[in-house]
């Protein structure tokens, strides 16, 4: 797809040369439309043409209908090179605008999409810990290690090497009293001496010490332990040891699920074979997780649970496996009886029976909008600006299990939970049992969530072709293994999410996801594509309806395609989903959420949306830092979402209501310059809003987005 501009090119040439962009905010529509038809081509356009040009684009499937007076109907022409008027020749512009080699090529190779992800995207320079400055240093703080520590030490070599400052409000000092980031930080006229020492308002910083949290951070103590595999899963090596047990002893398949709240094991029965599911815990009712010693499995309770079932199966073949309350409490007494040499003080419950199912906390998902784990756009303080636009459940991006197992601190982040979301959870991927179970204990031990979800719908070939996310759906007992797993070690509860199938032609979600819930899953989240469709076409909700009928009681909540209050509500309604999970919606507008809990479209103007951005890098800045680093970081994250943003049609420009997530609008001029700049496609109209927000970019600064789709190059 050709690099296509926007009104806001009349301004580049300013903004090269060093002046700053002035966008005005009083222009109408028109006198912004003609000033772009004067500079694209010499003579404007008849009425007749633009008349045409509009059939032509209501004709065009898949294009928004917008209101006439704002489609910028000279980038029109020059996009789609038509020929308006019969007496009229094809126009030098049409074919200059294509190199000679896209001309020659067949018109069906010359619109193909771009699709797929930038490899060669530039990636940020890594900053050996010999050229930072010593975190103790910059808060003014004695280093503990003096000569040996790696980092620097020299505070005002460091001052004299400062970066001009970008603006003169710090964000961190402002709200909290105190900005950790000292010298480094790019703001720092405001709360640094002529020494460059860091100033602290004592009062200000101890009141909002805790205004603004964030948990799940990983320890360095955990680093070590974990990179070092000092670690010992208690709850995941019984379940692992039985599991093999199980594989080497297969056992006739017998009666329904059947639970036996004995604090050793669950006796259940898949679609395939049987399984045993200890269920472990220990007096707190966390995981028992010990870092230091190493306990192997009490084998004996295993063997003594499974005689006795046995032996019922075979006295009657016939009977339920649902075991009665005299028969529970004489396996508590023969496990009492076994563990007596361990025990000392007196025996509680909690020391004997693990929390039944129905004990575990629930997820209530009824009617709630939930947003979905994104991978890269979905980070923290994105999630914070969709949990104050109104957002019910958060959840952090999908993460690797084998990375936290080794303690990599790019994948811990990934989990880190702020205060303000009151409902969140974590996504893990993974392709084995073992691995999953161990990471999901570990997750259940050292950070505060709600509920743990599986991912079962990550289309990409890295995932896929390894056996992991939507390539778990063709690979039913593994899958049986990981839910039953995590179900065994956590003590929240288990999500997955799934796709409708993997081929296009084949969609199988509504035979897995009754099974699913069997394994011990407590919500479904469906979304109705298949892997090979990606996001080509519309989502399939009258097949999520029958997944929604498959699955009853159990909840599913509906995913795909909702980007108004209007299509949230028809869809529950249609498909009795219990709620909706919101995806590409809330990162094309995250007020979606306000919409759905107004009941209303919602008219935001440009100036509006920039206070939305602003608040983002604030948040950017609060999280990734102040400095030079964390001011990039929160520019190339800020870009990634501007790359979805600019779809957004506002609702003043739009014909008809609602717009739909699949269509994409004609060239158009909005309603002032700032507006018409957020509409841009040019990567770098996107640059330029990150620079009113977050001062001019380096020299060597270059953006390519993630997806090749939003690249316009």
């Amino acid at each position: 797809m050709e690099n296509v501009g926007t009104a806001s090119d009349t301004m580049e040439e300013e903004t090269k040369s060093g002046s700053s962009v002035t966008l005005t905010t009083e222009d109408g529509p028109k006198e912004a439309a003609a000033q772009v038809e004067k500079n694209s081509d010499e003579r404007p356009l008849s009425e007749e043409d633009k008349q045409k040009l509009a059939k032509m684009l209501n004709e065009r499937q898949g294009n928004a209908k917008i209101k006439s007076e704002y489609i910028n109907y000279s980038k029109v022409h020059l996009r789609y090179g038509l020929v308006l008027s019969d007496d009229q020749a094809p126009r030098k512009a049409e074919t200059a605008s294509r190199p000679a080699e896209s001309r020659d090529e067949p018109k069906s190779k010359r619109q193909k999409k771009a699709r797929g992800m930038n490899q060669n995207r530039p990636r940020t320079r890594w900053i050996p810990v010999g050229e930072k400055l010593c975190p103790k240093v910059i808060n003014g703080q004695e280093c503990q290690y003096g000569d040996e520590c790696r980092y620097l030490h020299d505070l005002k070599a460091a001052g004299a090497k400062r970066l001009p400052d970008i603006g003169d409000r710090c964000y961190n000092f402002e709200t909290f009293g105190k900005c950790h980031f000292g010298v480094l930080c790019r703001f720092g006229s405001c709360h640094l001496t002529k020494d460059f020492e860091n100033v602290v308002e004592n009062e200000k910083y101890e009141a909002n010490l805790n205004k603004s949290t964030t948990s799940n951070s990983l320890s360095i103590d955990l680093k070590v332990k974990l990179r070092k595999r000092r670690g010992t899963f208690e709850r995941s090596d019984k379940f692992l040891a039985q599991l093999s047990n199980q594989k080497k002893n297969p056992r006739k398949q017998v009666g329904d699920k059947a639970d036996v709240n004995t604090g050793a094991m669950k006796s259940t029965t898949g679609s395939n074979s049987s399984s045993l599911v200890p269920e472990l815990s220990n007096e707190d009712g966390k995981s028992s997780m010990n870092i230091h010693q190493h306990e192997t499995a009490n084998q004996s309770q295993v063997v003594a649970a499974e005689k006795e079932t046995t032996n019922q199966s075979s006295e009657d073949p016939g009977v339920s496996l649902v075991t009665p309350p005299a028969t529970a409490n004489q396996a508590v007494d023969s496990i009492a009886e076994s563990n007596k040499h361990s025990s000392s003080g007196v025996v509680t419950d909690q020391d004997l029976v693990k929390l039944r199912k129905s004990e575990k906390k629930k997820l209530n998902v009824e009617g709630k909008s939930y947003l979905a784990p994104l991978t890269t756009v979905g980070n923290l303080p994105f999630r914070r600006v969709c949990k104050r636009l109104g957002a019910d459940i958060t959840c952090g991006e999908m993460a690797m299990s084998t990375n936290l197992l080794q303690g990599q601190p790019s994948e811990w982040a990934l989990l880190k939970r702020h205060s303000s979301e009151d409902v969140f959870g974590v996504q893990l991927a993974g392709y084995f049992p073992d691995t999953v179970s161990r990471c999901s204990e570990l997750v259940n031990t050292y950070c505060d969530v709600d509920f743990v979800d599986l991912n079962v719908g990550c289309p990409i070939d890295l995932v896929y072709m390894k056996g992991g996310g939507s390539a778990l759906m063709g690979r039913t007992g593994k899958l049986e293994e990981i839910v039953r797993g995590m179900d065994a070690v956590l003590d929240v509860p288990v999500t997955v999410k799934m796709r409708a199938g993997i081929s296009d032609k084949n969609y199988f979600a509504h035979k897995l996801i009754p099974k699913v819930f069997d394994w011990g899953a407590s919500v479904v989240t469906l979304h109705g594509r298949s892997r090979e469709q990606r996001y080509t076409r519309s989502a399939d909700w009258a097949y999520i309806k029958e997944c929604v009928d498959a699955a009853k009681p159990h909840p599913v909540i509906g995913n795909g395609d909702i980007l108004s209050y209007e299509d949230m509500t028809a869809h529950l309604e249609n498909s009795g989903a219990a709620g909706v999970m919101i995806a590409r919606g809330a990162l094309i507008k995250p007020w979606l959420f306000t919409e759905i809990k107004e009941q209303r479209h919602w008219d935001i103007s440009a100036n509006e949306r920039l206070d939305i951005l602003r608040e983002y890098t604030n948040y950017g800045l609060e999280h990734w830092g102040s400095d030079t680093e964390g001011l990039e970081k929160t520019r190339r994250f800020l870009l990634e979402w501007l790359s979805f943003l600019h779809r957004y049609i506002p609702v003043g420009i739009l014909e008809r209501l609602p717009q739909k997530i699949q269509e994409r609008p004609p060239f158009y001029v909005g309603r002032n310059d700032l507006e018409t700049l957020m509409s841009s496609t040019n990567c770098n109209d996107w640059v330029k809003i990150s620079e009113m927000l977050l001062g001019p970019i380096p020299d060597s600064f270059l953006f390519l987005p993630k997806h090749k789709a939003n690249s316009y190059s």
